[in-house]
């Protein structure tokens, strides 16, 4: 039997209206493909976990996203940024940060991300037909991180544009979005000069004033990290929350075990591995090397799908291809990666979840989705652009 032809480098791929069969398809017949010479996919779940918890043998440092840049240069020069970052200077990088994403410390967000839940519900027109990405699922996690990196309200209405570009970048033509990003550079280097100035109780101002061995970080580590926390903060989380209202309102049956139960983790962990916000991050193989019966050879690049191994049936059961919030926990999904690099945002993401499902159906149990789902077509977000819905109590 031929395994069906991809090519996880072009973005339609990720919006076909067939995709999880196709992803069903070459995890049966092909889990590891060389779908073009040097680049493979996987599609397993134990094959993906392998790979992204062996950073020795396959690094992030020539690239980690599908059409990344930085595997046009000759060597890989690693960056500053968290994503392309390999031990031991990624942990040394993500400790700088982390213990503001801990459980215990996003806990302590709770009040402040349920107000803006509530603030932005209440702002979107009832009974009409929305776009509840533009009023909802956009907005809300703008608000939230753009508080956790001292960004004040004023500055944040260019934010999902800039955030926007910058995710498209890798997949656009060359220099398609550098206008926008070089408004976004400027705005965040005027943000750093600000918070060194007159630092705050948020993550930009300890960052000026944090030191990597000793040292200041530079203009460029500084830039790196506003970046990559703001758009990962703000890109997935509205993916999730958008993707999870196309779920319950295409399974009604789960809705209605929502409404008067309420939303626990189990709810978020389903919602999480059947939306999967990120499509796919990647790793070089640093020497020749087996993954799932294959030998990849040493510099081919490998795409690891999320969504397919989200549904992988030798781990999630043989109704892996069913929304149901009350499956167990465990195993745990990869929506959020694994390994050296799952996602610093983890908790916070569950958080804003979990607060923005119950907010929304405390006021609109009833909500609908009154027409066609806009998606992205991207390589790295599972985004959705335009959601039409109509908010009924």
């Amino acid at each position: 039997m031929t395994a069906p032809s991809i090519d996880p480098t072009d973005p339609a791929f990720f919006v076909r209206t067939d995709l999880h069969q196709v992803l069903a398809r070459l995890r049966a017949e092909a889990p590891v493909l060389e779908f073009a010479p040097g680049l493979w996919s996987l599609t397993r779940y134990h094959d993906i976990r392998f790979v992204s918890s062996h950073p020795e043998a396959f690094c992030s440092g020539h690239g980690s996203l599908v059409n990344d840049p930085m595997r046009a240069a000759a060597h890989g020069s690693g960056g500053s940024s968290l994503i392309h970052l390999d031990p031991p200077e990624h942990r040394t990088h993500r400790r700088l940060v982390s213990s503001r994403f801990t459980p215990r410390s996003t806990g302590g967000w709770e009040e402040r991300i349920r107000a803006y839940a509530g603030r932005v519900i209440a702002a979107a027109p009832a009974s009409e037909t929305i776009d509840a990405v533009e009023h909802l699922t956009a907005p809300f996690p703008l608000l939230v991180i753009a508080e956790l990196l001292g960004i004040a309200e004023g500055d944040r209405a260019d934010f999902r544009r800039w955030s926007d570009a910058t995710i498209e970048s890798t997949d656009a033509a060359p220099g398609q979005s550098a206008a926008t990003i070089g408004e976004f550079l400027g705005f965040m280097n005027q943000h750093l000069d600000a918070k060194r100035a007159a630092p705050g109780d948020d993550i930009v101002s300890m960052l000026v004033n944090a030191e990597l061995d000793g040292r200041p970080l530079t203009r460029g580590e500084l830039i790196a990290f506003l970046m990559t926390l703001l758009v990962a903060g703000n890109e997935t989380t509205r993916t999730l929350l958008s993707g999870s209202l196309v779920a319950l309102d295409e399974h009604p049956d789960q809705r209605r075990v929502l409404v008067p139960g309420g939303v626990d983790d189990a709810v978020i962990e389903e919602c999480l591995r059947w939306v999967t916000p990120v499509n796919a991050f990647c790793r070089t193989a640093a020497a020749p090397v087996e993954v799932g019966g294959q030998t990849v050879p040493e510099g081919d690049y490998l795409v690891m799908l999320y969504a397919a191994a989200n549904r992988d049936e030798e781990v999630f059961g043989p109704d892996a291809d069913r929304f149901d919030v009350a499956r167990p926990v465990q195993p745990q999904h990869l929506a959020f990666g694994f390994g050296e690099h799952l996602c610093l945002g983890a908790s916070l993401a569950r958080l804003e979840a979990r607060v923005f499902l119950e907010e929304l159906l405390a006021a609109y149990p009833s909500f609908a989705v009154v027409g066609d789902t806009r998606r992205t077509p991207s390589t790295i977000v599972a985004s959705i652009a335009e959601l039409p819905v109509v908010l009924a109590p």
